[in-house]
C-alpha cells in the first residue's frame, strides 16, 4: 500500500512539473531565409539542436516559429545561421552557404523590411490581423491542405500554404499572370468554400468523408471539425523504403503535406503515394481471423489465395496472380525469408501475433530487394515500435486439439535503444480425421519459436540507426495414418507415416546513416545469415536437406538537383549452399550471386515514375539482367492509374518446392536439358500490369473501387507435370509458351456506420505448353468470388467494444491432373466441383488491455471427399495424397484471449 501511495505521489509531482515547464515556454517568430523542403528540415533541425522545444519553418512566409524554455532566441538563430541560413540577427558564413545544395541557394541580397525585422510587431500582426495575401478557406485535414494548395498552384500561384488552425491560405502570385479571384475560384471549384466563392454542392458532396468540413461556421472562427497535427510523425514502413536507415527510422522524415490526419487508418489500405500497387495490412486486419501464422494472415484479403496443398501433411500455400507462391518474393524485415528449403513449410514459421504489418505488392517490386520477384512481394515487419513498455499474452485453442501461446514484449531501453522479445509455442495433439479415411487431416507435433530484436536510433544527432535480430525455430510434425508410431521404423509397422523435423536459425542486421544536413541522402547495409535443416520421411521415401544462406545488400540513396529526382544505387551478394538427400541420391550445389543495381524516381505534380534495373552474375544461371518500371498518374486525387512492367528470374528447388506430392506413389523424374541446377535452366518471366483506382462517396461515406490486370509471360520455366502419368512426378524446362492472365476488381464501401464491406471478383487464365500439349495449369480456378463484412460497435469510456467479422470465399471449378490410366475407382474427374468456404469471428474488447474472441473456420463444412486416392492401400501403386483442390477438414471452432500488461 505504501509503495502504491509513493508511486501515486511521484506521478503527481511529475505531471505537475511537466505542467509548470509547459507554462514557462516562450514562443518566438523570426525571419529566416530558405527555399525548399530541404531548407525547412535543416532549419528546424538546427533550432531543435540549439535547444528549441518545437520549431516550424514556413517556406512561403520565410519565418521560423519556435518555443524555448532555457535557450535564448539569439543562441537558436546563431545555430540556424551556422547551418547555412541567413536570418534577421545573424548571417551564415559564406563557405557554409556555398556548400548548400543548389536548390537551397536562396537570394542573399533581399533585405527584410523594418516591419519584418521587428519580431514583436510581426508576431502581433500575424495573430491579430489578416494580411492582403491571406484568404479564408474552409477545410479539415491533410487531404484538404493538399487539394487547396494544388488548386492554387494550378490557377497560377507561385506558392500557397493553407493553415488548418487559422482556416487561411497564404498566396504568393504574379498579378500580371493571375489574380486572387481566379485562384479562389479554382479553390472553390475543387470543393472548398472561401471568403469570395462557395463550392458547388455536387463537388462538396464528392469529397472524401474526412474532408466534409462544417459549411456554417463563421470565417475567422475555429473549425469544429478540423483534425491535424503540425508535427513530425512516424509512419510505419513509409513508402516501403529499402534503405535500412529509412526502414527503421522513418520518423526522421517530415510528413509530405506537413499535416497529419489523426483519425484511425484502415486495417488494409492501398497506398496512394506508391507508384506500384502496394497494400498495407496492419494488426487490425490480422485480428479479424485466427491468424496463427503467416499462411492464415490473408484469409480476409482478396488479393492472395490460400489453399491446402497436401491431404497428408495439411500444409497451406499462397498463390498470387494465378501462380504458386514460389514466384512471389516473401521477405521479413525486407530480407529474403521463405525461399529455398523453407518453401514448403516456411509460412508456419512467422506467428501471426509477431506481425506488426504486412506490405503486399502486386506485380513488379523494386530492384533493390533482389531479382526473384516475378508476381510481386509480400514483406512482413515484426513488432518493434512502442513508446512505453508493453507486454502481450495470447492464448489460443481450437476444438480439434490445437493450442498455442504467444508472449511479446516491446520496450524502450532509453531514448536511443529499444528491444523486442518474441516467444511462440504451439502443439497439435488431437487425432483429427473428419472424412474417416484413417489418415490425420493435419499433422500432430510441436513448435518452439523465439526471437530477439534490438534497435538503435540516433538519427537526429549522429545520423546512425541500426536494427539487429536473431531467431531460432524447432518444429517437429508427424502425419499419416492414425496408429502410426514415429518411434518405430516405417518398415517395422503396417501404418503409413510422415515425419518432418525442422531446425532453423537466423541472425540479421541493418545499419544506416543519414548524412548531416542532407536528410535526403543515406546509406544502408543489410546482412543476414540463415541455417535451415530438414529431416523427413514420407512412408518409405526419405528426404533431407540442409541450407546455408548469406545475404548482403548495400544501398546508397540521394537526389539529383532536388527531391523530385531521387536515385538509389548499390550492390548485393547472395550465397546459397545446398545439400539434399533423396532416397539414395546425394545432391549438392553452391549458388554464388554478386549483383549491382540502380533505381531512379521522378516525381511530378500528377505522376510518379520509378525505373530500375539490376545485373546479377549467377555462377550457375549466368549473367541475368532485370529491369523494372512502375508508373503512377493521378487524374484527380480520387482517380489513379498505375502501369508496371518487369523481369525476374529464380532457380527452382524442385524437391523442396514439390513436397506436397511426396506423400504418394509418384516417382520423381527429371528430364535434364544441360542446365546447371538439377540439369535444368533457371526460370525467367516478364510481368506486365495495369490498374485503375477510383474513390467516391456512397451513403455519405468513402467508397473505392480498384480494378487491375496482370499478365505473366515465362521466357523459361521448370514445369511440374502431373499429367504424364499418375505414377510419375516429372520436371522439365518449358518448350513453348507459359502464361498467366489475372484480372481482379475489388469494391470497398461502408453502407452504415461501423460496417465495412469488401467485395471482390477474380478471373485467372493460366496455361502452359506441356509435353502432351497446351493445357490449363491444374488446381487453379478460373473464377473466384470474395465477400468480407466487418462490423464494430462504438467504444465505451473504457475502450471496450464488440467486433464481428465474416468472410465468404467462393472457388470455381479447377482442372485436375489426368488419372485416366488408373483403375476406374482411382480416377479423378477432369474438373473439380465449385465450392464456398465461410469463416466468422466475434471478439470482445473489454478495455484497452483485455480481448477475447471466438470463431469458426469452414462453417459451410465443405470438404474434399476423395482427398487421398486409394487411401486403403498407402503402399500401393495408386496411392496419392497430393490431389487436393479444397479443404480437407469440416467446420472447426476456436477461441482465444489477448491480455496486454
Amino acid at each position: 500500500m505504501k509503495l502504491y501511495i509513493s508511486r501515486l505521489i511521484l506521478g503527481g509531482l511529475f505531471l505537475f512539473t511537466q505542467f509548470i515547464a509547459a507554462q514557462t515556454l516562450s514562443k518566438n517568430q523570426f525571419k529566416v531565409k530558405g527555399n525548399c523542403e530541404m531548407c525547412k528540415t535543416r532549419i528546424e533541425s538546427a533550432a531543435k539542436k540549439a535547444g528549441a522545444k518545437t520549431a516550424v519553418y514556413s517556406i512561403d512566409l520565410q519565418t521560423l516559429t519556435f518555443e524555448t524554455d532555457k535557450a535564448s532566441a539569439d543562441d537558436i538563430l546563431k545555430k540556424v545561421a551556422e547551418a547555412g541560413h541567413d536570418n534577421e540577427k545573424f548571417k551564415a558564413p559564406d563557405t557554409t552557404y556555398e556548400g548548400l545544395p543548389g536548390c537551397c541557394h536562396y537570394d542573399r541580397d533581399a533585405k527584410p523590411s523594418q516591419a519584418e525585422t521587428n519580431h514583436e510587431h510581426h508576431a502581433e500582426a500575424t495573430i491579430s490581423t489578416k494580411k492582403e495575401n491571406e484568404f479564408y478557406v474552409r477545410g479539415n485535414c491533410a487531404s484538404c491542405k493538399a487539394r487547396i494548395e494544388k488548386a492554387s498552384k494550378d490557377a497560377g500561384a507561385n506558392s500557397a500554404e493553407w493553415n488548418a488552425e487559422k482556416q487561411m491560405v497564404t498566396l504568393n502570385f504574379d498579378p500580371s499572370k493571375t489574380s486572387s479571384e481566379k485562384i479562389l475560384k479554382a479553390i472553390a471549384d475543387a470543393g472548398h468554400d472561401n471568403e469570395k466563392y462557395k463550392a458547388s454542392d455536387a463537388v462538396y458532396n464528392g469529397l472524401p468523408g474526412c474532408c466534409l468540413y462544417d459549411r456554417e461556421f463563421t470565417f475567422g472562427q475555429p473549425n469544429p471539425k478540423v483534425h491535424y497535427e503540425e508535427a513530425t510523425k512516424h509512419e510505419d514502413h513509409k513508402d516501403n523504403e529499402t534503405s535500412s536507415a529509412k526502414e527503421d527510422h522513418s520518423q526522421h522524415e517530415k510528413n509530405i503535406d506537413g499535416v497529419v490526419v489523426t483519425g484511425s487508418k484502415a486495417a488494409t489500405a492501398l497506398s496512394k503515394k506508391e507508384a506500384g500497387l502496394v497494400f498495407n495490412i496492419d494488426k487490425k486486419e490480422l485480428l479479424k481471423a485466427a491468424c496463427c501464422n503467416l499462411s492464415e494472415s490473408f484469409e480476409t484479403n482478396a488479393t492472395v489465395d490460400v489453399s491446402f496443398s497436401n491431404a497428408v501433411t495439411g500444409t497451406k500455400q499462397l498463390k498470387m496472380l494465378g501462380l504458386d507462391q514460389k514466384y512471389t518474393s516473401l521477405t521479413k524485415e525486407q530480407l529474403p525469408e521463405i525461399r529455398g528449403l523453407a518453401s514448403a513449410y516456411g509460412l508456419n514459421f512467422i506467428p501471426g501475433r509477431w506481425i506488426e504489418s504486412i506490405q503486399l505488392t502486386k506485380g513488379g517490386s523494386t530492384v533493390t530487394n533482389g531479382y526473384e520477384s516475378i508476381t510481386g512481394q509480400i514483406n512482413t515487419e515484426l513488432l518493434k515500435n512502442a513508446k512505453t513498455p508493453e507486454t502481450s499474452l495470447n492464448l489460443f485453442s481450437d476444438f480439434n486439439g490445437r493450442a498455442e501461446i504467444n508472449i511479446t514484449n516491446v520496450s524502450p531501453i532509453n531514448d536511443k535503444w529499444s528491444q523486442t522479445f518474441l516467444l511462440h509455442g504451439n502443439g497439435t495433439f488431437g487425432n483429427t480425421d473428419m472424412n474417416h479415411d484413417g489418415f490425420l487431416d493435419r499433422p500432430k507435433g510441436t513448435q518452439i519459436n523465439a526471437a530477439y530484436l534490438l534497435n538503435y536510433n540516433d538519427l537526429e544527432k549522429s545520423g546512425f540507426g541500426s536494427h539487429f535480430g536473431i531467431n531460432f525455430i524447432r518444429d517437429e510434425r508427424t502425419a499419416g495414418q492414425i496408429g502410426f508410431d514415429k518411434k518405430l521404423g516405417q518398415d517395422k509397422q503396417p501404418f503409413y507415416g510422415v515425419g518432418i523435423d525442422i531446425s532453423r536459425f537466423q541472425v540479421w542486421n541493418k545499419t544506416g546513416y543519414v548524412f548531416k544536413g542532407k536528410p535526403y541522402q543515406s546509406i544502408g547495409w543489410m546482412n543476414q545469415y540463415v541455417y535451415h535443416q530438414q529431416d523427413s520421411f514420407f512412408g518409405l521415401r526419405n528426404y533431407a536437406g540442409q541450407q546455408h544462406t548469406y545475404y548482403s545488400n548495400l544501398i546508397f540513396e540521394s537526389i539529383i538537383g532536388n527531391t523530385n529526382h531521387k536515385y538509389k544505387a548499390g550492390a548485393s551478394f547472395l550465397y546459397d549452399g545446398y545439400k539434399e538427400t533423396y532416397l539414395l541420391d546425394d545432391m549438392r550445389r553452391n549458388e554464388i550471386v554478386p549483383g549491382i543495381f540502380a533505381e531512379y524516381t521522378l516525381t511530378g505534380l500528377k505522376y510518379t515514375l520509378v525505373a530500375g534495373s539490376r545485373v546479377d552474375f549467377h555462377n550457375l544461371a549466368g549473367t541475368q539482367f532485370t529491369p523494372r518500371l512502375n508508373f503512377k498518374y493521378d487524374f484527380t486525387p480520387q482517380t489513379i492509374l498505375r502501369l508496371s512492367a518487369g523481369r525476374g528470374f529464380r532457380t527452382a528447388n524442385v524437391f523442396a518446392e514439390s513436397q506436397q506430392y511426396f506423400a504418394s506413389n509418384r516417382a520423381i523424374n527429371i528430364l535434364p536439358n544441360g542446365g546447371n541446377i538439377y540439369g535444368l535452366r533457371p526460370e525467367i518471366a516478364w510481368n506486365y500490369g495495369a490498374s485503375l483506382q477510383q474513390e467516391f462517396k456512397l451513403f455519405g461515406r468513402k467508397s473505392s473501387i480498384i480494378a487491375d490486370f496482370f499478365r505473366t509471360d515465362f521466357q523459361d520455366q521448370v514445369l511440374v507435370d502431373l499429367d504424364r502419368s499418375p505414377q510419375q512426378l516429372t520436371f522439365y524446362n518449358l518448350d513453348g509458351k507459359s502464361f498467366a492472365n489475372s484480372f481482379q476488381t475489388q469494391w470497398d464501401f461502408m453502407p452504415v456506420k461501423n460496417l465495412e464491406v469488401r467485395l471482390a471478383y477474380k478471373y485467372y487464365d493460366v496455361q502452359a505448353d506441356y509435353i502432351g500439349g497446351r493445357r490449363e495449369v491444374p488446381f487453379m480456378a478460373k473464377h473466384r468470388g470474395f465477400v468480407n463484412l466487418a462490423y464494430s460497435t462504438n467504444k465505451s469510456d473504457k475502450g471496450g467494444f464488440w467486433s464481428f467479422d465474416t468472410t465468404l470465399n467462393w472457388v470455381g471449378k479447377q482442372r485436375l491432373p489426368d488419372t485416366s490410366t488408373n483403375p476406374a475407382e482411382f480416377q479423378l474427374p477432369t474438373y473439380s466441383e465449385s465450392y464456398a468456404v465461410l469463416n466468422a469471428q466475434i471478439s470482445r474488447n473489454f478495455n484497452k488491455k483485455i480481448r477475447a474472441y471466438v470463431g469458426g473456420e469452414n462453417l459451410t463444412s465443405y470438404y474434399q471427399k476423395n482427398a487421398i486416392v486409394d487411401f486403403k492401400n498407402p503402399f500401393g501403386s495408386y496411392f496419392d495424397g497430393g490431389m487436393v483442390y479444397a479443404p480437407i477438414m469440416k467446420a472447426n471452432f476456436y477461441l482465444g484471449l489477448d491480455v496486454t500488461f
